[in-house]
């Protein structure tokens, strides 16, 4: 029998539908994904963390899960909610059902919802918290519960998906027969700071040659020295961006010393470092089917994002010029150094979900960091 759920907003609406996943009690705030494909990759990226991902394609769980197609070792998010479940799924690669994984992983979900309705709500209003309930039956509870909910910026998210050790990787793309393969490189060493990175971003680098050592943000201005890499990497990660000081205060420190490329978090931590500010967005770009232009070249790519904060262009210093910007509102989607080797982009270019238009950019970040070691 299917079991009755209730989403509860803080601006008092709610949905009925039914219970996806485990079952209990979660909350936390509503953003939407636009891909078509890709749900476990976005149910398993750290930048989710705190956050209840409502995915704006209808049908969700067609293809199952596997066992391969993971951007992190867990899930993420703190709710799921979806327009039409599978309870029956069609793929080769496949072993389990997504309400079976949910549940495993103790993710209450919701569907059979109008998650049109609920899109257009959190884009006229903006980004909200939401509680998702199998347990309490009455709407207005649920609504106070949510208004009670912290909100994102408050809390500190990349201390709870952050590496707390040091670790080696070597694992690059996927071969359709033989899966991950992993490669014994000799190209430059690349300090990756993790704050919530994805696999996939780690397969991007040994793909191009690099060879990669993942550090715990806490200490990685300590650590650096010891292991003497030739380039840094700061990841994605979840949450605002002011307060990972840990980051911003590595990439004062080692600015003009090594190469340096950040990625969405990683991006706005180097803006904030060099002297920009960042906001938090309305509802925020999560989604694989953004237009962005790079403005040295022309070129539009089609790229994969998941970010609430974004770069002030009107706070840039004059050392830092914007390189890319978001076809469909104009903020801003890259910046780099007029003078140093530090670069950064907010979309994500080893896609998972998404297209591969932005491959090109490891490659650079592999080729300069060859040229400085």
């Amino acid at each position: 029998m299917k079991k009755t759920a209730i989403l509860a907003l803080e601006d008092g609406s709610y949905f009925v539908g039914y219970s996806l996943g485990a079952e209990g009690e979660t909350g936390g705030e509503l953003i939407f994904n636009t891909s078509m494909t890709g749900y476990q990759e976005i149910l398993t990226d750290p930048s989710y963390r705190g956050q209840i991902v409502v995915m704006t394609y209808p049908q969700i769980g067609n293809y199952g899960v596997n066992d391969e197609d993971v951007e992190s070792k867990g899930v993420h998010v703190r709710g799921f909610v979806v327009k039409e479940a599978f309870g029956f799924y069609s793929n080769w690669r496949a072993t389990e059902s997504l309400h079976d994984y949910l549940k495993r992983h103790n993710v209450v979900g919701i569907w059979g919802i109008d998650t049109r309705a609920l899109v257009k709500k959190i884009r006229e209003r903006g980004t909200m918290k939401g509680v998702i309930s199998t347990t309490e039956k009455d709407p207005e509870k649920l609504v106070q519960k949510a208004r009670q909910l912290p909100d994102i910026s408050q809390l500190n998210l990349v201390e709870e998906v952050a590496t707390d050790r040091i670790y080696y990787w070597n694992e690059g793309d996927y071969d359709l027969l033989k899966g991950f393969i992993k490669k014994e490189n000799k190209g430059p060493l690349i300090a990756v700071i993790d704050f919530g990175v994805k696999f996939n971003i780690l397969r991007r680098l040994v793909s191009e040659g690099a060879r990669v050592v993942v550090l715990p943000p806490k200490n990685a201005n300590e650590l650096i020295p010891e292991i003497s890499p030739d380039a840094i990497f700061l990841s994605n990660g979840p949450g605002d961006p002011e307060r990972v000081v840990e980051g911003i205060r590595l990439v004062k420190q080692y600015a003009g010393k090594l190469p340096i490329l950040g990625i969405c978090l990683g991006c706005q931590i180097i803006g904030l470092a060099l002297g920009a500010k960042t906001y938090k967005l309305k509802f925020g770009h999560h989604g694989a089917n953004h237009p962005v232009k790079d403005l040295r070249t022309g070129r539009i790519s089609i790229t994969a994002q998941n970010h609430n904060f974004a770069i002030d262009p009107k706070t840039l210093p004059p050392e830092l010029e914007i390189t890319h910007v978001n076809l469909l509102d104009n903020t801003v989607e890259g910046i780099r150094h007029k003078n140093l080797p530090v670069f950064a982009v907010q979309f994500h270019p080893e896609n998972s979900p998404g297209p591969h238009d932005a491959y090109p950019l490891f490659k650079e970040f592999v080729s300069l960091a060859g040229e400085k070691g």
